[in-house]
């Protein structure tokens, strides 16, 4: 989940929460109904915002995951090339190597 996306779903719940809030306490009702809807309202949010966190918990950990395998293959490749390279100079440096052996006897000649 995003944090502009996570923001909006914080401003939401917070405006639903105030909201609901703001009704009952205008509310013709007595006292005790009132506490009441407020109870059941800030328990309602409680479930929303817990319901929420783990949802973007969830999602944060997939994307984690699905992250963590991504930079694994990445890796893996970057060795295999690596490792190709690693090759190719070592065959050149022998290359040369030889070739410097073989001008270095006839110089000894």
């Amino acid at each position: 989940m995003s944090n502009n996306t996570g923001n909006v779903l914080t401003a939401l719940l917070t405006g639903a929460v105030v909201g609901a809030g703001i009704g009952i306490l205008y509310a013709p009702d007595k006292g005790k109904k009132t506490r009441k809807k407020i109870k059941k309202s800030a328990v309602k949010a409680k479930d929303d915002i817990t319901q929420s966190l783990s949802n973007a918990k969830e999602e944060f950990t997939r994307t984690a995951d699905a992250k963590k395998m991504e930079f694994e293959e990445k890796l893996e490749d970057t060795l295999s090339t690596m490792s190709y390279k690693a090759d190719d100079i070592l065959v050149a440096l022998e290359k040369k190597l030889e070739d410097l052996r073989s001008k270095n006897a006839q110089l000894q000649k």
